[in-house]
């Protein structure tokens, strides 16, 4: 599979997004207490990757920890969450994540067939796998 553009949105369509995605490169699934509760299932863009179609002023942000380089994004109106931007070196640096749940023009076989990568958020061992991920 070769990168497609998808287009996405929050519920109440005040969030609008394109993005250029290769789910065949993967997905990412973590146990942290933020990704549990939300039903995180993701995958990581650069930030040219996708392109906001929509008032900025419509999105919020969250960030769970202080001085958090990552902020998790929602819209502001109908609180859905869009996905997650922030910088991790071991990633390639600044990232944007589009959850995947966002995208409208996705078809259920693609996300079927995308690659799923585990991450041990909870104990702060992100790049390795959780010893349990049936629950994720």
């Amino acid at each position: 599979m070769a990168k497609k553009t998808y287009h996405g949105s929050c519920h109440c369509k005040k969030i609008r997004y394109e993005a250029e995605i290769d789910l065949s490169k993967g997905t990412g699934r973590c146990n942290c207490s933020y990704c549990r509760k939300v039903r995180n299932w993701s995958t990581h863009l650069k930030p040219a990757e996708i392109r906001l179609q929509a008032d900025p002023n419509a999105l919020g942000s969250y960030g769970f920890r202080e001085k958090s380089q990552n902020q998790h994004l929602f819209c502001k109106h109908c609180g859905v969450r869009i996905g997650t931007r922030g910088y991790v070196e071991e990633i390639g640096g600044e990232y944007v994540s589009v959850a995947l749940s966002t995208l409208d023009d996705v078809d259920p076989q693609e996300l079927i067939d995308a690659p799923i990568r585990y991450m041990d958020g909870l104990h702060d061992n992100w790049m390795n796998e959780p010893k349990e991920t049936r629950h994720l």
